[in-house]
């Protein structure tokens, strides 16, 4: 099958009916995938932050946004919160901070995020790959819900 292509850039979100294959790459960001077991479609947004704190611009680039911004997209599309499964990627921690405070890490925090937000929906994840220190290149296929997803390796400078 041919597929179209749309790469997501971090701060973003995209949902089709049409088969597309998303490519995303992620750090210590996050993407949640929504695949609607119903109607055959789905969407992912890729967020750089955990929580929007009033301040600035409401931006896909905080994830508790970013998931409603996504789940409400996918309701206009006619989906129904109960027959959303999630998938989610990344959040891990590249850069070498020191210290022993994992909690207060970016790639963490928004792990927490998507988990809290995803469990507040019932919105169950089947699957994930998360943490760790290394980054990801996602492969979101929106007419099968499948996710492929690769370790990237360190590069040397």
């Amino acid at each position: 099958m041919e597929y179209l292509q749309h790469f997501l850039y971090p701060s973003s979100f995209f949902a089709s009916r049409e088969p597309y294959v998303v490519k995303t790459v992620l750090g210590s960001c996050v993407a949640v995938c929504l695949w609607d077991k119903r109607l055959h479609f789905g969407g992912i947004n890729h967020y750089m932050l955990p929580t929007w704190n009033g301040n600035d611009l409401a931006s896909p680039k905080y994830g508790n946004i970013a998931i409603d911004k996504l789940i409400e997209k996918m309701r206009c599309m006619g989906s129904r919160v109960e027959d959303l499964e999630a998938k989610v990627f990344g959040g891990g921690e590249l850069l070498d901070v020191g210290g022993d405070k994992p909690s207060t890490q970016i790639g963490e925090r928004n792990i927490q995020v998507a988990c809290m937000l995803l469990d507040s929906y019932k919105i169950p994840v089947i699957a994930k790959s998360l943490g760790g220190k290394r980054g990801r290149k996602i492969l979101y296929f929106t007419d099968t819900g499948e996710v492929r997803h690769k370790f990237l390796e360190k590069r040397e400078v």
